[in-house]
């Protein structure tokens, strides 16, 4: 009798255990040491009017013990009126924990991770729905001003991208812990985590699976510096993408390899300390060590794959926007 009483207990714990803080939120995977640096590439244009940037993120493999690279992508917003918000890596207990992006109408906490191009860490700065349709800042998003279809949907605020930096210039991949950024979450970020969330859109999944289908996606293969870091075509909407340059990767140190170990499912939460910013523009690419811990990954949840990413970008970071408008260049990073 007393056994089923400390049978029950532990079932009970490990339900807890398994329940997501949001409402959005799934099982995240838990890995023994960081994700490696943020790669340099160069945002390509809008493919067309409406379309939402989403930034390129490592992705966790248990069975190959390894991250990989899911490239940056404009994708169709599931309605208008979205904004969407990255996924990070947050760290709690001596590991890694990836907190799953969502949709939703403001943005929330991710982190204080700068991917660029309009997520420095706080918010987004690269522009904003109005009356049905997505206005883009050129101050950190480049359009084809010859393409009338963007005629009037754009405005220049570079003030909005600089108050939403974190860590201006860096490339660290994931907040809290050993060299990861600071950022607690302020007023809007926990106000946005009431708000009613969607979770990746079937063309974002799609877009995940195909790029662990690529091998050359993973950092044991790349050093940290995939060759396809942006997606050739949008993801859902039009399909008539500007094809992106060819990716140079930006020198950075390759990371250590590690030994793969267990990993454990734990709650996903939009609240994890930390932070890191990287504005948009075409600077020349800065070499980043990957950051690392060591520990011995692993985790209950695979990661899906999507589509073949295609992308060749120029160097750049996580946040630099490629420049192919008349608007001014930003500094990347500066």
């Amino acid at each position: 009798m007393q056994l089923l009483r400390s049978s029950r207990w532990i079932l009970l714990a490990l339900v807890f255990t398994l329940i997501p803080l949001s409402s959005h939120a799934q099982v995240v995977i838990s890995v023994g040491f960081a994700p490696p640096a943020l790669p340099v590439y160069v945002q390509p244009l809008p493919p067309s009017p409406d379309m939402m940037w989403t930034p390129g993120y490592w992705a966790w493999d248990p069975n190959q013990a390894d991250y990989y690279w899911v490239p940056g992508a404009w994708v169709a917003a599931p309605r208008p009126g979205l904004l969407w918000t990255p996924g990070y890596w947050g760290w709690s207990g001596g590991r890694y924990f990836f907190h799953d992006g969502y949709w939703g109408p403001h943005i929330g906490y991710y982190g204080g991770v700068n991917y660029g191009f309009g997520y420095g860490g706080i918010g987004f700065g690269g522009g904003e729905w109005r009356g049905g349709h997505f206005f883009y800042n050129t101050a950190v998003i480049h359009v084809d001003h010859n393409d009338r279809r963007f005629g009037g949907y754009v405005f220049e605020d570079r003030a909005r991208v600089d108050r939403g930096f974190v860590a201006r210039d860096s490339h660290v991949a994931f907040s809290g812990g050993p060299g990861g950024i600071r950022h607690d979450p302020g007023p809007e970020e926990r106000i946005a985590e009431r708000d009613h969330h969607e979770n990746k859109s079937p063309f974002q999944q799609s877009h995940e699976q195909a790029a662990h289908a690529d091998r050359s996606a993973f950092s044991k293969s790349n050093g940290g510096h995939p060759a396809h870091a942006v997606a050739e075509r949008p993801q859902g909407g039009q399909n008539h993408a500007v094809p992106a340059a060819h990716n140079t990767p930006a020198a950075h140190n390759t990371p250590a390899s590690h030994p793969g170990g267990a990993s454990h499912s734990a709650p996903t939460s939009h609240a994890a300390p930390q932070s890191h910013v990287v504005p948009a523009t075409r600077p020349a690419p800065q070499s980043h060590a990957a950051p690392q811990s060591h520990g011995n990954p692993a985790s209950h949840a695979a990661p899906q794959s999507h589509g073949n990413p295609a992308s060749h970008a120029a160097p750049q970071s996580h946040a630099a926007p490629a420049s192919h408008s008349t608007s001014k260049p930003e500094p990347r990073h500066k």
